[in-house]
């Protein structure tokens, strides 16, 4: 018989950071261009889609059908490993040894979804359960028999802490990482044996083709640990996103992580639940870093996952269009990488996967399928082409009806009103017609399975916008549009940053607070490529940041620069100190 743990009490603050159930998963402001979080980038695309508990065949479909097509950079898929027996969704979460041997498919399957996935131009995350094992005994979904700080051919009993009690004081930094949480075997990831062990599950996944990880229930190892983790890797370069929840006043913050990699920011879904359902989307007008959050650039953001769905501090899929709006925004947005939950509806919060996790086709046994819905689909195409851009034309109503562009390159309009708004609103958009993907599909050549809008030479259009929809605008890949490409060699110190402000509204306008980051992969040349309106002459001057926030302009007059007919300028400066 496998021995399960307990149904864990509903969550305080402190408990959420505890990690998320039995499984245990367990800016910049608004109006700035965020930095590339830290996916490697795959063609521009930073847009997750996370299958929850769908089966490897099953993901390797939906990147073919689905992800490739509509721009999906990354697919993250549920833990491999063997686990316990169980038709629970957490028993994906105790592991039994590191064989790829779980329910959702075997080695050769997972084999093929890379390969599949990869070929349909989406890259690889696998969720790995490495700070603990189990909380009983039993045999494994690959045939292990193995029982409590005992797993034949991985761990013994010396591989786990001696604190062998559930975790009850997140307040204490030991009992955090060291005690159990909800009863699992907690590794002893300060051990050279254990944090070897866990690198070449790691590194087995990698020659699989694997792109990077989701370390689960990362806030119950320590930082260092996990960094000496990912030394001992053969690619210790690889993309990382840790889960770390935020706790107020804990010891243990999401900010310890960032030199591994990403962290997921649960305040964005929070935040997002609580503006969406008893604030006003006009309060949005400055979201991101500025409200506390990770750097942009350091954080994956997301509305729901498994965990926040069931625990009801998030929205979720039965949130109906306040649900997909908020998804809207999410993608429309300039903060950290968006990562999309694509799961199944559930009567019980223990509900495992339909068919074992086989989604025979989306919208049937239950599978939501958010990935695929028109509405939040279709916003991965617009965020891959406005990338680069930040937030121009903010429009609110002052209450629950917002708009904003994202530069010359797309411009959306979030209707939660009760009743239907018609306005018209300011683009940065070139003059011509523009498909509304919240309503159709945009089609080769520029036509559109739904209805279109006209930008007039003056950046405007007028539309209705139905109570609880929107309308999504931007500029089909191919088409030609005018910017500038901003190269500056500058040495820095440690934690300096280099930007680019300017008289443009896309350069902000001179304030140094919406100064546009610029990045460092070509360093000591800084460089930044942005879309502005044909013919635009604009001056701009270079400017640096300290880890504090301190600002140091380069010195002389002005720079200038007019942005072409068509194509890009290129300027290649230094800085001036």
């Amino acid at each position: 018989m496998v021995t399960t743990p307990t149904r864990r009490p509903a969550r305080t603050a402190g408990a959420l950071a505890a990690s998320a159930a039995l499984a245990l998963s367990l800016g910049t402001a608004l109006g700035a261009p965020a930095a590339q979080a830290s996916p490697p980038a795959n063609n521009g695309k930073d847009v997750t889609a996370t299958l929850f508990e769908w089966r490897f065949d099953s993901v390797a479909q939906a990147c073919t059908t689905t992800l490739g097509p509509k721009g999906y950079g990354f697919v993250e898929v549920s833990p491999p490993q063997e686990h316990i027996q169980g038709p629970q969704w957490w028993t994906s979460y105790q592991p039994v040894s590191y064989r790829i041997a779980g329910r959702l498919g075997d080695r050769t399957s997972f084999k093929n979804m890379v390969d599949t996935c990869h070929a349909a131009g989406v890259k690889v995350i696998a969720d790995a359960v490495v700070n603990h094992m189990t909380a009983g005994s039993g045999t494994g979904t690959g045939g292990t028999v193995y029982s409590k700080y005992n797993y034949p051919g991985t761990y013994q009993d010396q591989d786990f802490h001696t604190c062998r009690q559930p975790i009850s004081n997140y307040q204490d930094r030991t009992n955090v990482q060291t005690c159990e949480l909800v009863n699992l075997a907690d590794l002893d990831t300060g051990s050279s044996y254990v944090q070897t062990t866990i690198a070449h599950y790691l590194d087995d996944l990698g020659s699989l083709g694997v792109d990077g990880y989701r370390i689960d229930a990362a806030k119950h190892i320590a930082a260092t640990e996990l960094a000496a983790i990912k030394a001992k890797t053969a690619n210790p370069n690889a993309y990382w996103v840790q889960e770390v929840i935020y706790g107020a006043g804990e010891p243990i913050q999401p900010s310890e992580y960032t030199g591994n990699g990403d962290v997921d920011e649960f305040r964005v879904g929070t935040d997002l639940k609580r503006v969406f359902t008893s604030d006003k989307l006009a309060s949005l007008s400055n979201w991101g870093a500025s409200w506390g959050y990770l750097p942009s650039n350091q954080a994956r953001s997301f509305i729901d996952n498994w965990d926040t769905e069931r625990n009801g501090s998030t929205l979720n899929a039965t949130y109906g269009n306040t649900y997909t709006l908020a998804n809207v925004f999410l993608l429309a947005s300039t903060y950290g990488s968006p990562n999309v939950y694509s799961g199944y509806s559930f009567t019980g919060t223990d509900d495992g996967p339909p068919n074992g996790g086989t989604v025979n086709a989306c919208y049937q046994d239950g599978w939501n399928c958010t990935h695929a819905w028109r509405q939040i689909a279709n916003m991965v195409g617009f965020r891959n082409a406005v990338a680069g851009t930040g937030v121009t034309d903010w429009w609110s109503n002052g209450n629950n009806a917002i708009a904003f562009g994202r530069g010359n390159r797309g411009y959306v309009a979030i209707n939660h009103e009760s009743s239907a708004i018609t306005q018209t609103f300011q683009t940065g958009l070139p003059a011509g017609t523009y498909c509304d993907v919240q309503h159709g599909d945009p089609q080769p050549g520029g036509g559109c399975t739904g209805p279109t809008y006209q930008v007039g030479a003056n950046g405007q259009f007028t539309a209705t916008v139905g109570a609880g929809d929107a309308v999504a605008l931007y500029v089909q890949p191919g088409t030609s549009a005018s910017g500038a490409s901003f190269n500056v060699n500058a040495t820095t110190a440690y934690g300096q940053n280099l930007y680019v402000a300017g008289d443009a509204p896309a350069l902000g306008g001179w304030d140094p607070a919406k100064a546009l980051p610029l990045s460092s992969a070509g360093y000591p040349v800084w460089s930044l490529a942005l879309s502005l309106p044909a013919g635009t002459s604009f001056q701009y001057k270079y400017l640096r940041k300290d880890a504090s926030g301190a600002v140091t302009w380069e010195s002389g007059a002005n720079r200038t620069a007019t942005a072409p007919a068509s194509g890009n300028v290129t300027l290649n400066d230094t800085w001036r100190p």
